[in-house]
């Protein structure tokens, strides 16, 4: 009987996002310590209401993520699903919130990172709010196949990851970018490796939004520096 059970018990991928419960808030916790939670301490202030509200909704999206997964593992999953139809507006919200908020960081008072045009850097929060809504559109609609949903859910976190991870205090400056998506790539890599040892079957559908993400990095930093996308946002602008 043992050993009938064990050949009937269904693969388990729950450390996994056991830990991306877990890792997932203490990143952005950690990254945005100084600049957000507690800048007040360090004489960081909040440029104006939109960025605190951005802030808002993007916490509140992280916790959404984690109790998400806490009722998983509790086996609630009808107040599971109902909070997942709360979710797609709160999705949306997201999406139109972060736009804004690039907008006027970028676009309105010029800010961006060392070396970079600010409308050069507007491309990467446009391509971080594109793939979260591929990510986060393709979950939901895989939502009655576990297998696809719970890991593009995840790729959903690690695609928000290099805004955190570039905000961490003992990242190196002259190596930042590669730190940045080099850490996300790596979690989603052996993501999609514990996946498919767990499940004895290699995710497709995962696998092929993980080569999409890793991609999109490289090339959205090619594009940052292009005069064509600069000249685009300027007439855009006008």
């Amino acid at each position: 009987m043992a050993i009938n059970s064990n050949i009937l018990r269904r693969p388990s991928d729950r450390g996994l996002f056991l830990a991306a419960a877990i890792a997932f808030p203490l990143l952005v916790l950690a990254g945005y310590f100084r600049s957000y939670y507690f800048g007040a301490f360090f004489g960081n202030t909040v440029p104006n209401s939109l960025v605190h509200f951005h802030g808002v909704v993007m916490t509140a999206w992280v916790l959404f993520f984690t109790v998400q997964i806490a009722l998983v593992r509790t086996k609630n999953v009808r107040l599971h699903m109902t909070m997942g139809m709360v979710g797609v507006a709160h999705a949306a919200l997201v999406v139109v919130v972060g736009f804004l908020t690039a907008y006027d960081s970028h676009i309105v008072r010029g800010t961006t990172a060392p070396g970079m045009h600010p409308y050069g850097f507007m491309l990467i929060a446009l391509t971080d709010l594109i793939m979260f809504v591929g990510l986060f559109s393709a979950a939901v609609i895989l939502r009655k196949r576990p297998r696809e949903h719970k890991p593009l859910m995840l790729l959903t976190a690690i695609n928000f990851m290099p805004a955190a991870v570039v905000r961490l205090p003992f990242i190196p400056q002259e190596t930042i970018i590669l730190w940045a998506y080099g850490i996300p790539d790596l979690i989603a890599l052996t993501s999609l490796i514990w996946i498919s040892i767990k499940h004895r079957k290699f995710n497709w559908i995962y696998a092929a939004a993980v080569l999409l993400l890793i991609v999109s990095h490289p090339v959205r930093i090619m594009l940052t520096g292009s005069q064509t996308w600069i000249d685009f946002v300027a007439w855009v602008v006008k």
